[in-house]
């Protein structure tokens, strides 16, 4: 199945779409817009419905305020795009090929470690936190999160070494080896990592200067032996 993987686009969604061909799946791991006022969840969403994909899925990330502090409002805003799906400390399943025996489950969850006063914030390796992990069931094929597992594409341009992932989600994803794990949040973080168990994509598109510097990851995907070839 064809996928495609972005994250952090704040409000630049508009130059991706050249890059995005379309194909099964868009997942989008958080950080659409830039303070996640009204308009700017309006305007990515009526970008993110028009793409050609059979399935769009996305989180919300540390920028998106709204979708921690105007809830109702945002399910409102949502509610007239019927092609796209927002998911936030749930469960959800897609059928590929139409067929109910083949599924693929996906998780998706926008906490992260305290990252100074942002939205979905919890205190670092805190219970609130590794409650969070916790509720990630075994199973999934798919998990998404905004922010990086430690040690795994998390760390930061001009001080390489300095990891800013989550230790307690790296000790989840241990647990649960998800075939493949997406995140965002840490820009000069993308990249690809494969442990043998989980793909791991750092899928943010801007650059630490938030410029359009790294195009989407666009794969095949075989969910039955987890092998990817990059399109």
């Amino acid at each position: 199945m064809k996928i495609s993987i972005i994250s952090d686009t704040h409000n630049k969604h508009k130059l991706l779409t050249g890059d995005l061909p379309g194909g099964s799946l868009l997942l989008h791991s958080g950080d659409i817009s830039s303070m996640g006022y009204e308009h700017e969840i309006t305007e990515f969403a009526k970008w993110y419905d028009s793409l050609n994909y059979d399935n769009k899925i996305f989180i919300a990330g540390n920028h998106d305020w709204g979708f921690q502090n105007n809830v109702d409002k945002v399910k409102e805003i949502l509610s007239g795009y019927k092609t796209i799906e927002y998911i936030q400390d749930e469960l959800t399943s897609i059928f590929p090929t139409g067929d109910q025996d083949n599924v693929v489950k996906i998780w998706g969850s926008p906490w992260q470690p305290e990252f100074y006063n942002w939205a979905f914030n919890l205190p670092l390796n805190g219970e609130e936190l590794k409650a969070k992990w916790d509720m990630i069931p075994e199973g999934i094929d798919i998990l998404i999160t905004h922010g990086p597992a430690w040690g795994i594409l998390d760390d930061v341009e001009g001080r390489r070494g300095q990891h800013l992932g989550c230790e307690l989600l790296a000790e989840r994803i241990k647990v649960i080896k998800p075939k493949i794990h997406i995140c965002g949040h840490i820009h000069s973080g993308h990249g690809h990592y494969f442990d043998g168990h989980t793909h791991y994509f750092n899928a943010s598109v801007l650059n630490e200067r938030y410029l359009y510097a790294h195009t989407p990851w666009n794969i095949e995907w075989n969910p039955i032996t987890n092998e990817i070839d990059f399109l």
